[in-house]
């Protein structure tokens, strides 16, 4: 499912009807192995209770009248897609954005933003997720930012108190490098990862020597340009790293503003950068050092170092003007008043001096590169988009595939990055990541080899979600009545 320009999208409402569970055979289709590459055709495989109970040769399971057949024949059976960076829960109702995961093949997402109140519902089974839905893999609590990491103290209190209440890890906004480090021996010393953004001021090498588990939307910033630069002293000395400790922050109303203010910024972090943060960033990416960043890469695969690059994030921030934003389909699936923000900020964007435009351009194309580099270089990738929230068009998966392999990553290295990987991140492999019995009933059918080329990991004939088939068919109803309902199945 890509949501791109010329794309139409029905608008009529249609019944979602969740198809029938039990015993089901997908019978001749061809298994792609993401570890390998490896094809293996003409085969059944038995999906019963939620799993793959067995693969067989498709002749020897015709005699199988217990199970409703699902004839796929010259089509490719992958695992199911994962998103690795989701904020899809951040919505109150989140059940239409969820459904349009599940339509482009995520069956599972991780969740990096959390709260009290989402890890008390996934502890009380009461999350707003229905069968209509890739699962939740990972949860955090509240995001570390300066209204709870102001001090060293203050940080290691929120990380106790986030592993408490059953967090699977603990996700790093936004703090000073003082704090930062805090944080990082507090979770190494509770045995709780750490992830996210690197912060300004801190060197990507040591947080990779640290611990932080797994670097989100490469850096952002300059924080790991600021590394692969033959200046990277005099960066770090002119990062600016704010000190968020202030009594200020202490008041309930300049706390509201401040949230307030963080997700109008969220929109698009780039149109309300300050020029010298800019600036510093072009300094950055002109002083490229290829040996120091090969050494960075090194360092990063030595200390198993994690990157989800979001490219799709990084573009639509870094290249909001393009024409094919303002026209995408994408926005018949959002709700009005979401668009109506998208665009404030986007025109907010557009109004940026054009050297500032430039550098983001620059950067974006740099981002491609230095993606490839970490491909190439052994560092273990895994998809994510940070969307899922409904806040602007371009942040699909599908999408996503696309700009790694312009990035020039292979089709089996984004489908390894998409399935095993993350079952590997997540220490899953027995249940995820692979078509193999015993494994979870998580699969993606598509209509051509997906080896072959990138577009074709898009081409949907079925997706199978803990035991439930969803054909082409449902995967458009589904479509169709998230946009008849602006971004929602139900009010």
């Amino acid at each position: 499912m890509k949501f791109s320009r010329g794309v139409s999208v029905a608008t009529s409402a249609a019944k979602v009807v969740i198809p029938p569970s039990g015993r089901i055979r997908l019978d001749g289709g061809t298994i792609v192995d993401p570890r390998t590459g490896e094809l293996t055709g003409g085969v059944s495989i038995l999906v019963e209770q939620g799993r793959i109970a067995s693969i067989d040769d498709s002749r020897a399971a015709q005699s199988d009248a217990a199970a409703r057949r699902i004839d796929v024949t010259g089509k490719f059976v992958v695992p199911g897609y994962n998103d690795m960076h989701s904020h899809v829960l951040e919505l109150e109702n989140p059940d239409g954005a969820l459904a349009l995961m599940l339509a482009e093949g995520v069956t599972g997402f991780r969740q990096m933003s959390g709260s009290v109140r989402l890890l008390e519902q996934r502890r009380s089974q009461t999350l707003p997720i229905s069968r209509l839905a890739p699962a939740l893999l990972e949860l955090p609590g509240d995001i570390l930012t300066p209204l709870n990491a102001t001090s060293a103290e203050a940080v290691a209190t929120e990380i106790a108190s986030q592993q408490r209440q059953g967090a699977d890890f603990v996700k790093a906004g936004m703090m000073g490098p003082e704090v930062f480090s805090a944080a990082l021996r507090e979770a190494k010393r509770l045995g709780i990862p750490l992830l996210g953004h690197l912060q300004e001021g801190v060197e990507a090498k040591q947080a990779a020597i640290d611990g932080f588990r797994s670097i989100e939307h490469l850096g952002p910033g300059a924080t790991i340009w600021a590394g692969c630069s033959s200046i990277e002293a005099d960066l770090m000395r002119s990062s600016g790293a704010p000190n968020f400790d202030s009594p200020l922050l202490r008041i309930s109303f300049v706390r509201s503003l401040l949230m307030r203010l963080f997700k109008t910024v969220l929109i698009n972090p780039a149109a309300f950068a300050a020029p010298a943060h800019v600036e510093r960033l072009q300094r950055a990416l002109d002083t490229y050092d290829e040996k120091k960043c090969q050494a960075l890469i090194g360092c990063f695969v030595a200390h198993d170092t994690w990157h989800v690059p979001t490219l799709v994030r990084l573009r639509s921030s870094q290249l909001a003007d393009a024409a094919e934003y303002q026209q995408s389909a994408y926005l018949d699936y959002m709700p009005a008043a979401s668009v109506k923000k998208w665009r404030k900020v986007t025109a907010r964007f557009k109004r940026l001096p054009r050297a500032m435009r430039d550098t983001y351009a620059q950067a974006y194309a740099r981002q491609l590169e230095l993606t490839r580099d970490l491909a190439n270089g052994g560092v273990r990738l895994m998809t994510g988009t940070d969307g899922g929230w409904l806040a602007g068009p371009g942040l699909t998966l599908q999408e996503e595939f696309a700009e790694l392999a312009s990035a020039g990553l292979s089709p089996l290295q984004i489908l390894r990055m998409t399935t095993v990987n993350a079952a590997e991140y997540l220490a899953r492999t027995q249940r995820m990541g692979t078509v193999e019995a015993g494994r979870d009933a998580d699969l993606v059918v598509l209509d051509a080899n997906p080896l072959l080329h990138v577009d074709n990991l898009s081409r949907i004939a079925a997706v199978v979600r803990a035991g439930f088939h969803y054909s082409r068919d449902d995967l458009d109803r589904l479509r169709s009545r998230v946009a008849a309902g602006r971004g929602f199945l139900s009010s």
